[in-house]
C-alpha cells in the first residue's frame, strides 16, 4: 500500500469543446481524484480552461502543468495564480517550467536561454506577487519595481511547482519550489532524481516532508490490451522523437541512451512506424502504464510507491479517444 494520492493530468491533445475539459474533470472529482492538472501546449489557454473548471466542480484541486515562463511575464503569473486561488476557492496550485526552446521560439518568438535562472527568477517573482507587498526585483533577466496587487492577496497563496527532468532542474525545483513535477521517468529514475531534489529542499533549509512530489504517468488500462499499448506506444514515440532533446535526453540518462537516439532517429526520418518499433516492451512497462486493467492497477501501485512520491496523476496518450481516457480514469480511480 501507499499513501500517494492520484489525480488526472487532463489530456494534451486539443479536444473538441471547451466542456469536454470540464466534463472529464467532473468526471475526475465524482471518481475520487485529488486534482485535475493541465498543460499549456498549442491548444487553448489553460488559465480559461482552470478557471471554467473552478466554476463547475466543488471538491478537486486544480493545477497548471506546467505553465512556461517565457510565453507570461512572473508577475501576469503571479495575478493569475491569486485569481485561480480565488475562483476556486483555495484548490489551486501552480506548475512552472521552461518548456523548450523549439516551443518558445518557434511559436513565442521569444529567445530560449538560460531556462534553469529564467524558472527560478519566476518562482521568486510569483512569490512577492502573491505576498500582496509591493514588487521590488533585481534579477539577471526580471528588473520589476513598483507593481502590486490592486486587491488583497490569498489568505493561502497557491503552492508553486516546478518541472524539471535533468539533475539540476530537479535540484531548483526542490530549493525554490514547493514541489517538483515528474514526467517521463522510469521508477528507478525517479528514485535518482529523488536524490536531487531532496538535495535543493536541504540548500533551502527544509523538510522535504513540506514538499511535494508529482509523478506524471502515462496510462492506458482497457480490456482491448493490444489498443491500449498501440496508444501509449505511439505516444512515447512522439515524445522522444518529436520534442526536441529534452525527452530523449532524460531517456538516455535513464539507461536507454542507444533506443532514446533511434527512436529520434526513425522519427526525423519520417518512420514513425519504426520509431514505435524501437520502443519494445520492456521500455515501454518501465516508463508508462499500458494493458488491462488489472495489469495496470498493479503497476500505477509500483510507481505510486517509489520513495518520495505523493502523488501520481494518471495522464493519457495523445491519440486516446473519449472512451479510452474516461476507461482509464475509472479503471485507476482511488480506491
Amino acid at each position: 500500500m501507499t499513501d500517494a494520492v492520484r489525480d488526472v493530468f487532463l489530456p494534451v491533445a486539443a479536444q473538441e469543446h471547451l466542456d469536454d475539459f470540464v466534463s472529464m474533470s467532473e468526471h475526475a472529482e465524482r471518481a475520487g481524484y485529488e486534482r485535475v492538472w493541465l498543460p499549456e501546449t498549442w491548444g487553448r489557454d489553460a488559465v480559461t480552461v482552470l478557471a471554467t473548471i473552478a466554476a463547475r466542480t466543488e471538491r478537486v484541486g486544480i493545477g497548471t502543468s506546467i505553465m512556461n515562463v517565457y510565453s507570461r511575464s512572473p508577475a501576469l503569473m503571479g495575478q493569475t495564480a491569486a485569481t485561480l486561488q480565488e475562483a476556486s476557492d483555495g484548490r489551486f496550485r501552480l506548475g512552472v517550467g521552461p518548456s523548450g526552446p523549439i516551443l518558445m521560439e518557434g511559436w513565442h518568438g521569444v529567445e530560449y536561454g538560460n531556462p534553469l535562472r529564467r524558472t527560478r527568477e519566476a518562482i521568486e517573482v510569483v512569490r512577492l506577487v502573491l505576498s500582496g507587498e509591493t514588487v521590488e526585483y533585481d534579477g539577471e533577466y526580471f528588473q520589476l519595481a513598483g507593481f502590486r496587487l490592486r486587491h488583497d492577496p490569498p489568505e493561502t497563496p497557491p503552492p508553486v511547482d516546478a518541472g524539471g527532468m535533468g539533475p539540476t532542474a530537479v535540484e531548483l525545483a526542490g530549493r525554490f519550489g514547493d514541489g517538483w513535477h515528474a514526467l517521463l521517468a522510469t521508477p528507478d529514475g525517479i528514485a535518482e532524481r529523488m536524490a536531487d531534489f531532496r538535495r535543493g529542499v536541504e540548500m533551502a533549509d527544509d523538510d522535504p516532508e513540506d514538499r511535494r512530489v508529482t509523478v506524471s504517468l502515462t496510462c492506458c488500462a482497457l480490456e482491448d490490451r493490444e489498443r491500449a499499448r498501440h496508444l501509449t506506444r505511439e505516444h512515447l514515440a512522439f515524445y522522444v522523437g518529436g520534442m526536441g532533446t529534452f525527452y530523449r535526453d532524460a531517456l538516455a540518462r535513464q539507461g536507454y541512451e542507444e533506443t532514446a537516439n533511434t527512436v529520434a532517429q526513425q522519427w526525423a526520418s519520417g518512420n514513425k512506424d519504426e520509431a514505435m518499433a524501437a520502443i519494445g516492451d520492456d521500455l515501454l512497462d518501465d516508463l508508462a502504464v499500458a494493458g488491462t486493467p488489472a495489469e495496470c492497477e498493479e503497476r500505477v501501485a509500483e510507481f505510486a510507491g517509489v520513495d518520495g512520491v505523493d502523488a501520481v496523476a494518471i495522464s493519457f496518450p495523445r491519440a486516446a479517444e473519449r472512451a479510452d481516457i474516461e476507461a482509464t480514469t475509472d479503471a485507476l480511480a482511488p480506491r
